[in-house]
């Protein structure tokens, strides 16, 4: 998850580089001082992206867009415009930002549905009581819930009566009536009465478990758009590539047209603008934020595939 931490620091290395490429380019100075700023401003926004072209690279893995944008920013390093090349750092930068921001507040909203998580357990040991981690509950040990408290494990009631709130678990606004033969799952709320329960089944088993399992693999599982994307972006970034090398050398050399200095700065052109970027990036974040805005109103939802099947649904059964 990212943290509110990075995306400060990339927020600050981000304005850095904008001050300082604004001051080399304002202010009066020698050739070689404003190199070298353009040089501290490409380093503050564009490391990353170097760091993972160049990983890329050594995993076999050139065609992507960081591929792409390596490419394109050294090269207009090469021809002398060094400007653009931190100007499209920049607005990567600003972009990849924004992008943290919204899988940050998604993935907040998620966690917030992790509040169902059980704390402790009571376990009755003889006359005795011992407050311990569900986790280290064994099926058939009797705990006793309190009210207030949050049932720690998947358990049947054996004494006491009173209600439950399990609208975390099943949406159902009304209280279930807890009493002796009853099952109880762990996650939901006791309101009122002294409950003690058997365990039926260990906390990794549990009811809870298995909901924070989905909320936790709920981005993993992906909608068709988003495996298309996958397979057309691997496809795209090599003709773009190709393309751009066409672009570049083609036109100066066989057909004759202005000089090789301006066709090879037309094909950098076109690598940027060709740059995937937006589109591999934009399908999973709105999933993401789709599975976001879902837990933030309490509707877990187990993926994306499920996401791209609610756009046309043939009956909603309440």
């Amino acid at each position: 998850m990212v943290m509110r931490g990075e995306l400060i620091v990339s927020a600050v290395q981000t304005g850095a580089a904008i001050v300082v490429v604004a001051a080399a380019n304002l202010a009066p100075m020698p050739l070689w001082l404003s190199l070298v700023l353009h040089l501290v401003a490409y380093a503050l926004v564009g490391r990353e992206v170097i760091e993972r072209a160049v990983q890329g690279v050594l995993h076999g893995e050139w065609f992507d867009e960081n591929f792409l944008m390596a490419v394109a920013t050294l090269g207009a390093f090469a021809v002398g415009e060094w400007a653009e090349a931190v100007a499209v750092m920049i607005f990567y930068n600003i972009g990849e930002t924004l992008q943290d921001l919204a899988i940050a507040k998604s993935r907040a909203n998620i966690a917030g549905l992790m509040d169902i998580r059980p704390e402790f357990a009571r376990v009755v040991r003889g006359a005795a009581e011992e407050i311990v981690s569900p986790e280290r509950v064994s099926v058939g040990d009797v705990i006793r819930i309190q009210p207030g408290e949050r049932v720690p494990l998947d358990c049947e009631v054996l004494s006491g009566e009173g209600s439950v709130d399990a609208s975390a678990l099943t949406g159902e606004s009304m209280p279930v009536l807890a009493k002796p033969g009853v099952q109880l799952a762990s996650g939901s709320v006791a309101l009122s009465g002294l409950l003690e329960c058997r365990v039926t089944s260990v906390f990794a088993e549990s009811t809870v478990q298995k909901i924070l399992q989905l909320v936790s693999e709920s981005g993993e599982k992906k909608a068709q758009a988003e495996k298309f994307i996958t397979r057309f972006s691997k496809v795209y970034t090599p003709v773009v590539m190709a393309l751009a090398a066409l672009i570049a050398v083609v036109p100066p050399l066989f057909l004759g047209f202005d000089t090789f200095f301006d066709w090879f700065y037309r094909g950098l052109i076109f690598l940027v603008v060709s740059c995937p970027c937006a589109l591999v990036i934009s399908i999973p974040v709105s999933f993401l934020g789709g599975i976001g805005g879902a837990a933030k109103n309490g509707i877990l939802v187990k993926g994306g595939d499920v996401i791209d099947r609610l756009r046309a649904p043939a009956a909603v059964v309440f």
